[in-house]
């Protein structure tokens, strides 16, 4: 037993460090490749994969607006998890109807960078884990790149910049406010949406995502303070 307790603790001390430093690691790095893109080529038997890392502030800045409006509009105010919005989803689920989620860009970003796609309780457990270290350790801002640059938005399609070339013809830079919000209208299933050729439903989605826009400010630079109630001064990590 002493010996398996040692072991474990070997284990467990190993865990924490490795995790630790690879999050430390990827506040600098660019994420090139993720668990995601690997599962994703191996199931289409596939190799091809189109992304492009880019600065935040290379993107337009109607992007990081849209996805806050289609997916965590509260993405400046918690620290990784939302509990108003999973207080909120567990009373529609248990209306019925359509399942509502309530993972936060913070929980999607570690889930895509740092584990697999799945909904056992042990990669929760990690996802909730990873969420936290992100939080501490990269910031909103580099949490939004991240996430922006690591996200499915198509087959074989990952971030922003590699969405904006392959489905409009341009670089992210260049992305309108309407396709900022055509994006971030498929992110719910990028395999089945297109924003390429948008569906009669897409497209009220973009609508939807557009007027939804209005009521969240502009996505504050690296270093910038963030007010809920002005939208500029205090801090908002």
């Amino acid at each position: 037993m002493k010996k398996v307790k040692q072991i474990v603790r070997w284990a467990l001390s190993i865990f924490f460090a490795s995790t630790i430093l690879a999050v430390i690691a990827y506040r600098f790095i660019p994420v090139y490749i993720t668990p995601l893109m690997v599962i994703r080529c191996i199931e289409n038997g596939n190799l091809t994969i189109h992304h492009h890392w880019i600065p935040l502030d290379k993107m337009s800045p109607h992007m990081p607006v849209a996805v806050m409006a289609s997916e965590d509009s509260r993405f400046l105010l918690h620290h990784g998890v939302d509990f108003n919005a999973i207080d909120k989803a567990a009373k529609h689920n248990m209306r019925g109807g359509r399942m509502h989620g309530a993972s936060t860009i913070s929980q999607q970003t570690a889930k895509n960078v740092f584990l697999w796609p799945g909904r056992s309780w042990l990669r929760k457990g990690l996802e909730l884990y990873f969420t936290s270290l992100i939080e501490v350790f990269w910031g909103k801002h580099r949490i939004m790149e991240v996430y922006l640059n690591s996200i499915e938005m198509g087959d074989g399609i990952y971030g922003v910049d590699a969405c904006a070339e392959y489905n409009f013809g341009k670089p992210a830079r260049d992305l309108s406010r309407s396709d900022c919000a055509l994006i971030a209208a498929t992110l719910p299933n990028p395999r089945k949406f297109s924003s390429k050729y948008p569906s009669a439903y897409m497209r009220k989605r973009e609508r939807q995502i557009k007027a939804n826009m209005r009521y969240i400010p502009s996505f504050p630079k690296e270093g910038e303070d963030y007010d809920p109630k002005t939208a500029i001064g205090s801090t908002y990590r």
